[in-house]
């Protein structure tokens, strides 16, 4: 069996100094699927400075319909899957829960530090003394 060639009219913006026809419909899914900029200017062979220039709008677009899929994917696996790791994620996200539950803003900082508690010189040297005495027992 023979490979047949044939032609395909494509319909978009003329872009760069090779003239690559890029429908911006494309540029939107592919943004929406989580393709990087260097990624989709690859796939249609320009650059990501010229798909910067002539896409901005297409290429929000779709990075924003992406969190909004994923949005309604993580609170469907809360909501209506009971996934109870993703509905801990989005209380402390979204409602501004916390494992601490110390939700007062008058919590301060105790009074104390480490430098007060620490053991003088001549507490270190007891407690050294009993270590070895303890080495020495064994």
């Amino acid at each position: 069996m023979a490979v047949q060639q044939g032609t395909k009219i494509v319909t978009g913006l003329v872009v760069g100094r090779n003239k690559v026809v890029v429908p911006p419909e494309e540029v939107e899914d592919l943004a929406s699927l989580g393709c990087t900029d260097r990624d989709i200017a690859n796939w249609f062979g320009i650059k990501e400075d010229t798909l910067r220039y002539s896409f901005t709008e297409n290429l929000t677009k779709g990075r924003e319909n992406l969190k909004i899929s994923l949005r309604r994917a993580m609170l469907k696996n809360a909501c209506v899957n009971l996934n109870a790791a993703v509905q801990i994620f989005l209380a402390k996200n979204m409602l501004g829960m916390s494992d601490n539950g110390m939700n007062t803003d008058t919590a301060k900082v105790l009074p104390f530090t480490d430098d007060d508690d620490a053991p003088t010189e001549e507490q270190m040297d007891d407690m050294r003394e009993e270590l070895a005495e303890l080495d020495g027992a064994e």
